[in-house]
C-alpha cells in the first residue's frame, strides 16, 4: 500500500550560485560520500530528499546526513536506510522507498514513493 508520494524540483543556476557562496552548504546538506558529485548531481539529490520529506508527510526529524542518497549496481538510485531514518521508517511501518530522479532544463527533479506492506505503523 502506498504509504506517502513526494515530489520536488531544484533550478539548477539557482543551486550552484547558492552553493558557491556559501560553500558550507555543502557539508551541511550532504554526507561525505556524496559531497564530491557535480552541482548537478548535488542538486538531484538535495531534490530527493526535500521529496522524502514531503513523502514523510513534511517531518523534519530527520538530519540532512541522514538522508543519504546512493546507487545499487545497476546504477539505480535509492536512499541507504540507517541510522533516524531507518528508526523512523519503521516507526511508521514504511518498508519500500522508490526513488527517481532527475536533470534537465535547467532543473533537477525527485520523485519518492513509500510503501508499507502490512498493517504495522501510522
Amino acid at each position: 500500500m502506498i504509504a506517502g508520494i513526494g515530489i520536488d524540483v531544484v533550478d539548477l543556476d539557482r543551486f550552484e550560485r547558492s552553493i558557491r557562496r556559501t560553500p558550507a552548504l555543502v557539508e551541511r546538506l550532504f554526507a561525505e560520500s556524496e559531497r564530491g558529485r557535480s552541482p548537478r548531481s548535488l542538486a538531484a539529490r538535495f531534490a530527493a530528499k526535500e521529496a522524502l520529506i514531503k513523502a514523510l508527510g513534511g517531518h523534519a526529524v530527520l538530519r540532512w546526513q541522514e538522508m543519504r542518497v546512493v546507487q545499487d549496481a545497476d546504477g539505480n538510485p535509492g536512499f541507504e536506510v540507517t541510522g533516524g531514518l531507518a528508526a523512523h521508517l519503521d516507526a511508521l511501518g514504511i518498508d519500500t522507498l522508490h526513488l527517481s530522479m532527475s536533470h534537465d532544463a535547467g532543473i533537477a527533479s525527485a520523485f519518492v514513493v513509500l510503501e508499507r506492506s502490512g498493517g504495522a505503523g501510522g
